[in-house]
């Protein structure tokens, strides 16, 4: 192992698992990711905020569950950092592990540290950050608008796959600049790459392809779109850097603005108080996002951190190259933030759902996540007031993640409206 980066060297001897692991909890399976709160609970009564625990093939892990464990990690990059070749257990895992596509290493932003993140990080928020409030508002409300046209007339709709899932890809293919024709096709690779299925692969060849050609172009004709922008920042990134760093943003974009959407809006229709005050006006809105991100998190758990050196966390011996989960919506649970106080959350955004410190959501991101999930709700209220669930609540599925909190569908029933 290199002395200086921490990196894992080839022919490094793999780390053996700490004695903890032995009483180590599986952290998946399908059981797990439908009810994790039961697990979650039992691994704090165990093992307090940071547990042992085994990922898919039963590869040892620590679990961060505690708020202020999970602070501390996220802001101390010096001592848990994102770069995923220190892993000391590189030589014990096969490359079809099921959760390969989490660790392996790409040239992108989301691996880079210190000041090459710092450089390749600036560029993309300030990309982002030229897209001003009122345009991405009106944008917003644009492509909802679109979506809900498509299921008014119907009296019926599946919100999750007709519009909450749809929404985000939509917003940032506009973003990028993509011509009208080719959104669809678009949305639609990015909704199945974030699959595993034997098409996900085949889907992300094509978004990344597109990017590739998106860069050339820009490269030739530049635009007053978030890819020209990048490619022109003084960070001077690569076609490759920029291609990688484009992808990062539409797929992150994706899946947890979307899954946060179906979670509000399936607030809204179970939960008698926000039903009551949703309904009643537009202010509401932000409280129960809120909400949501702090009981209902859509980014469950998260890969994750590496120790750069032997340490202790949360009572446990931690080795260094020893991988780290960080588990937003656990720590959202951790009894010692606990006040008593009914909805205390939907004021408190001292939440983790976006992370924190150096490798948290960029800004803008957040904020453009933010925008895009009120004025689909808001958007949603406007257009189909008397929207009621189709099923009972408890038929109601979700789907089978560890490490995304969503429903499969949230099928609805409104009287129907002129396109």
């Amino acid at each position: 192992m290199n002395d200086d980066t921490g990196v894992v060297s080839p022919g490094t001897e793999p780390a053996r698992p700490s004695p903890d692991h032995e009483h180590a909890m599986r952290l998946y399976g399908p059981e797990i990711g439908r009810e994790p709160e039961a697990l979650y609970e039992e691994m704090r009564r165990r093992f307090g905020p940071v547990a042992p625990v085994l990922l898919d093939g039963d590869v040892p892990a620590w679990f961060v569950l505690g708020y202020r464990e999970l602070h501390h990690v996220t802001r101390s990059p010096e001592r848990f950092a994102r770069d995923c070749r220190r892993w000391n257990l590189w030589e014990s895992v096969d490359d079809d592990w099921p959760l390969m596509p989490y660790v392996m290493w790409t040239p992108s932003v989301t691996f880079t540290e210190g000041a090459e993140h710092r450089r390749r990080i600036d560029a993309v928020g300030d990309a982002l950050g030229a897209v001003h409030r009122a345009d991405l508002n009106a944008l917003c409300r644009q492509v909802s608008d679109m979506l809900v046209d498509r299921f008014a007339g119907d009296g019926r709709a599946d919100l999750i796959d007709r519009y909450a899932h749809r929404i985000p890809a939509e917003v940032v293919a506009r973003l990028y600049g993509i011509p009208e024709q080719e959104v669809p096709d678009l949305v639609q690779d990015v909704l199945v790459s974030l699959d595993v299925t034997p098409e996900a692969p085949r889907a992300h060849r094509r978004l990344r392809e597109r990017m590739v050609r998106m860069v050339m172009e820009r490269r030739a004709d530049p635009r007053n779109d978030v890819p020209s922008r990048l490619l022109a920042h003084e960070a001077e990134l690569t076609d490759e850097e920029a291609v990688v760093d484009l992808l990062v943003v539409l797929t992150a974009a994706q899946a947890p603005t979307g899954d946060w959407i179906g979670n509000t809006l399936r607030l809204m229709l179970l939960d008698g108080d926000f039903s009551l005050t949703l309904r009643g006006g537009r202010g509401s809105v932000g409280e129960a996002l809120n909400e949501v991100l702090w009981k209902d998190t859509p980014t469950q758990n998260i890969i994750g951190r590496w120790a750069v050196q032997a340490c202790e966390l949360g009572g446990r011996r931690i080795e260094r190259g020893d991988l780290l989960v960080l588990g937003p919506a656990a720590a959202h649970r951790d009894p010692r933030l606990e006040t008593g106080e009914p909805h205390v959350h939907t004021t408190n955004r001292a939440q983790m759902s976006f992370g924190a410190g150096e490798h948290g959501c960029p800004f803008p991101a957040p904020m453009i996540a933010e925008t895009i999930a009120r004025v689909a709700v808001e958007t949603l209220l406007d257009r189909l007031p008397d929207v009621r669930l189709a099923v009972p609540s408890e038929e109601l599925r979700r789907r089978p993640s560890v490490w995304m909190r969503g429903l499969h569908e949230l099928p609805v029933l409104f009287s129907p409206t002129g396109r």
